[in-house]
């Protein structure tokens, strides 16, 4: 029992987020050796997921005894904004930036998010600073953190960790993977990376207020990633002028769409409910740095000849930053939960959970009230 409880959650999110950093690196070798649009991508990815979602979000809501309406004008028009945010925005600046950049940046300013969400809530007057609290302390010195790893990453890549490559990878013609862009372009990659992450910040508060009205969190899931989908081709159209481009075949290119489509909808959202209800709903925070060791560690064995120490550094010092702020963040609640348990106050949940976890406060609000 322990081992379920334990063990199996902790390896289960490692697992998840070493999958995603594996991902990346598929679809940066799409995007540079198979000439993929990063525009292209985002649209057969979230088309799939689409695909994927309608029959999954149905049978994981058949049990729920509350069915809220779900097609009125203020769900649509968040749902609209969540698409537009979380999908035709965040994802295709970040595929874009991958596409000028490597993975090991994509790690390090996904790892800004928490900081960036902190000054976003401050300058929309969602919550306040208690200079005195040591929750507010540290999510000022995390964002502070952050924000060092983010400059340093842009502006400093530092020396290449090799100037040769493994032998098994010498004997490769063509080699099979790479890690950074054939069109290199770091300062503009990280521009991207850093607009993507803001526009998730903005997408985090939206989606907290939409599942306070409508908690079926699936189906939230599936009708922005629809409405994503199709802002995000009519933006490819715009952006894509190569019908070629538009053309799939039995290749590298198909099979990452796929499994990004497969992983992405199914897999990473399943295990996140059951690490959550286990562990609860804060638990998925805590391995999203995870991804710095494993890119480095891909990047130091598979890739040294294009990987960069002053990335790894950035990317560390990001993931600082991350750990920090999170720590301040859970300090605040913690804080304040008891502040207002002590006076008899309900409570209200802060905009900067992920969707995922939204859905377990909700079920958690729910059960208390039938008591």
């Amino acid at each position: 029992m322990a081992i379920v409880e334990d063990i199996l959650p902790c390896t289960a999110m490692v697992i998840i987020e070493m999958c995603t950093i594996f991902l990346t690196i598929m679809a940066s070798t799409a995007m540079s050796r198979l000439g993929m649009s990063s525009f292209v991508f985002v649209v057969y990815t979230n088309a799939l997921s689409s695909v994927i979602l309608l029959p999954f979000s149905y049978f994981y809501h058949r049990k729920d005894k509350i069915h809220a309406p779900l097609f009125t004008f203020p769900i649509l028009s968040r749902v609209f904004l969540l698409g537009l945010l979380g999908v035709t925005i965040a994802q295709n600046l970040a595929f874009a930036g991958l596409s000028y950049s490597s993975p090991i940046v994509a790690c390090g300013m996904a790892n800004m998010v928490p900081a960036l969400t902190f000054i976003l809530a401050i300058f929309l007057r969602k919550i306040s600073i208690d200079v005195k609290s040591q929750g507010s302390q540290a999510r000022m010195i995390g964002t502070v953190i952050s924000i060092i790893g983010g400059m340093s990453m842009t502006y400093y890549k530092g020396p290449v960790v090799k100037q040769y490559s493994p032998l098994f990878l010498q004997l490769a013609r063509p080699r099979l993977l790479v890690f950074t862009s054939t069109h290199e372009n770091w300062v503009l990659g990280c521009f991207l990376f850093a607009t993507a992450s803001l526009a998730l910040c903005a997408w985090n508060i939206i989606q907290a207020g939409t599942i306070r009205k409508y908690p079926q969190v699936m189906k939230i899931v599936f009708l922005y990633t629809l409405f994503g989908t199709i802002q995000s081709a009519i933006f490819a159209f715009v952006m894509e002028k190569d019908l070629n481009a538009w053309r799939l075949k039995l290749d590298m290119e198909l099979l990452v769409i796929v499994l990004t489509a497969i992983f992405g909808s199914l897999i990473r959202s399943s295990v996140q409910i059951w690490c959550m209800r286990l562990k609860g709903p804060s638990f998925p925070l805590y391995f999203k740095p995870v991804g710095i060791p494993t890119a480095s560690t891909c990047g130091c064995l598979l890739f040294a000849d294009t990987f960069h120490y002053g990335s790894m550094l950035s990317a560390i010092i990001c993931g600082m930053g991350y750990y920090t702020t999170l720590w301040g963040q859970l300090n605040e609640d913690e804080q304040t939960s008891k502040k207002l348990k002590g006076s008899m106050l309900p409570t209200t949940s802060d905009e900067k959970v992920p969707l995922l976890q939204e859905r377990e406060e909700e079920e958690e609000e729910q059960g208390d009230s039938k008591v």
